[in-house]
């Protein structure tokens, strides 16, 4: 029985924090940027950062798990 739970969480985190995709944190000019479609480092290692902060609270702390087969 294969644990599916880790990739669907890892796949939707990364398409959700894509910078510049949805938002990018620090935007351009502002603080918060919306749909542009543009990156920076330092919006890539932010990114970074909470992908990786909210992938370890869902697989660590909250157990997600979902079993196919």
């Amino acid at each position: 029985m294969a644990d599916w739970g880790p990739v669907v969480i890892a796949v939707v985190l990364f398409v959700l924090l894509t910078p510049g995709l949805l938002f990018q944190l620090p935007g351009g000019g502002r603080i918060v940027g919306f749909g542009n479609m543009q990156t920076s480092f330092a919006s890539i290692l932010v990114h970074t950062i909470i992908f990786f902060g909210l992938l370890t609270i869902f697989l660590i702390a909250v157990h997600v798990h979902i079993y196919a087969g």
